[in-house]
This record gives C-alpha cells, structure tokens and sequence, in this order.
C-alpha cells in the first residue's frame, strides 16, 4: 500500500509503477548531496571574506537548487501517468 492508502500499481510483469523515473531521483539526490559542500564552502568564503568563493558558491547553489526544482516539476507534472521505468 502505498502511503495514500490506495494499492500499488504494476505491470504484467509484477514490476511497481510509479511516478518518477530513476533520472529525476538521481538528479533530486545528487543535487542535494552536491549543496552541502557548496554551502559549506560560502559560509567558509563567508567567514574569511573571500568575495570570489561566495560568488561561486552562490552561483554553484541556484544551479543546483534548479536542477533539483526541474526534476520535482518532471516528476509531478504529469501526475495521473505512472512509469514502468523504475522497476
């Protein structure tokens, strides 16, 4: 059961369908994995007043909190098509 209380889903051969694809996750994952070394580094550019790395790490951030935001919108725009992709 799946947490809205409601049956899986899943194909003749038994595999779950679901929403997301195994791209969007890895993207979801990795981006937000990819933040905590960015923001560790803006708050030690922060702290000896290097411009150049709060830059940068500013720079690094947005690109992945859009990486992150485009694969929440892929995995929920279509939100009544399942995937057979991540069996």
């Amino acid at each position: 059961m799946n947490p809205e209380g409601q049956p899986e889903e899943r194909t003749e051969k038994g595999k779950p369908m679901v929403r997301a694809t195994p791209r969007d996750v890895v993207h979801i994952r990795l981006a937000s994995f990819g933040l905590i070394p960015v923001v560790i580094l803006g708050v030690f550019g922060f702290a000896t007043g290097l411009t150049w790395l709060i830059v940068g790490m500013a720079v690094l951030a947005v690109i992945l909190i859009a990486f992150i935001a485009l694969a929440v919108r892929r995995e929920s725009h279509n939100p009544d098509t399942t995937t057979e992709e991540a069996g």
